[in-house]
């Protein structure tokens, strides 16, 4: 199927490389730039299927490697695959691995072949490959695929960077020679490919060139938001927009905070994913106009009115923002649940927003305000002690 048909851009803003476009998918359309909700292990945690689905949640991620060892791929595959088995309509995108190769590298053995990994849960040995990982992407049922990468952490040497890099290129030829063996055609499967390269403006253009080459259905920027200075990032992903190809879909992995993806949608990226709605409301964080706040904090204790006004979400519409903070502090599980609903609210109708704003025409001056009000804000400077609560690639 023609690129156009699976993604068609439908407006751009004149002042940015922002677009609008949509995704034409089996199991629905999807609009971009899109937020997905992280379900790590088949789930996005304390929400079900239906909740997500009731907050218009379009697309959600989970991650190959983890399923593949919990339950196992071939134990969902027997169940129906992954929508019957978490009871979810919608598209999935599952990740590789390819973090895990990062996060658990002192776990992990890499070669040419794959990696093995020491699994922590199980204790168990882990062997992916580039064509393993699309079979077992295929057992799940993905509706988009991502190969398997080899990201580097900052600070990695360019030697070494540059021989993950260039490893990551040839796994992704052979992640679309498989896709092509397997008959996992569009649009019913896409395969995403990834851009590596590290730190390096050359190792990145590089990268983009040979991915870019290749017949993946779009392609996503992987290695960033992995300990590097924010404005390191922010140029790496302007290079990245710029590199890769137009016509299609991309994917800024992993990232991040609503800043960031405003900046990124600037910068000509469509798709996004973080743990951080969930992550952060488990340590009592939501965000309110744009602006991420404890709820521990004293401020909330007596506050009778909704935490956000101007949110429609269940947390907002039926309690007073003391009670949500009195869940916080007691360690109930209800503030739990009810503080991600409204995170992932948020994250949605903030993507609703970008889109809406580029449709407009005022999306730059939409992203200048959004600058403006949140650039170093926020009352979330006291997590729980001993919880940092903010690295936005933590598995969740």
């Amino acid at each position: 199927m023609p690129a156009d048909r699976v993604f068609r851009i439908h407006a751009r803003c004149p002042r940015t490389r922002a677009r609008a476009g949509v995704l034409n998918l089996p199991r629905g359309p999807v609009e971009t730039p899109v937020f997905m909700p992280v379900g790590t292990l088949g789930t996005v945690k304390a929400l079900t299927a239906g909740e997500l689905e009731a907050l218009g949640a379009g697309l959600i991620l989970a991650n190959a490697y983890h399923l593949h060892v919990r339950p196992g791929s071939e134990v969902i595959e027997r169940l129906g695959g992954l929508h019957r088995f978490m009871a979810w309509h919608r598209p999935i995108l599952t990740d590789s691995g390819g973090y895990q190769v990062f996060s658990l590298r002192n776990r992990a053995r890499v070669t040419e072949d794959g990696v093995t990994i020491n699994d922590p849960c199980t204790g168990e040995l882990a062997e992916l490959s580039p064509e393993g990982v699309i079979e077992i992407e295929e057992r799940l049922g993905s509706d988009i695929m991502m190969p398997l990468d080899q990201p580097v952490p900052y600070g990695t040497g360019a030697a070494r960077t540059a021989e993950a890099t260039a490893r990551s290129d040839r796994w992704a030829a052979r992640a679309c020679v498989e896709r092509e063996r397997r008959g996992l055609t569009p649009p019913d499967r896409l395969l995403l490919g990834i851009q590596q390269g590290g730190f390096s403006e050359e190792l990145r253009l590089d990268s983009a060139r040979r991915v870019g080459e290749l017949p993946f259905d779009g392609y996503a920027v992987g290695g960033l938001s992995f300990g590097e200075p924010p404005e390191v990032m922010r140029r790496l992903s302007r290079l990245s927009g710029d590199a890769l190809p137009d016509d299609r879909p991309r994917y800024l992995m992993g990232v991040g905070l609503p800043l960031d993806i405003v900046r990124a949608v600037a910068d000509g990226m469509d798709m996004f994913d973080c743990v951080l709605p969930t992550r952060l409301a488990r340590h009592g964080v939501a965000f309110v106009a744009d602006v991420p706040v404890q709820l521990r904090h004293s401020r909330w204790r007596e506050e009778n009115a909704p935490l956000d006004p101007a949110c429609a979400c269940e947390a907002c519409a039926l309690y007073p923002a003391a009670y949500l903070a009195h869940l916080v502090r007691a360690k109930e599980i209800l503030g739990c649940r009810l503080l991600s609903l409204h995170n992932v609210h948020y994250y949605l109708r903030l993507m609703e927003r970008i889109r809406s704003a580029i449709a407009a025409g005022t999306f730059g001056a939409f992203a200048e305000d959004i600058e403006l009000r949140t650039a170093g804000a926020g009352d979330s400077s006291e997590p729980e002690e001993g919880v940092s609560g903010w690295s936005p690639r933590t598995v969740d």
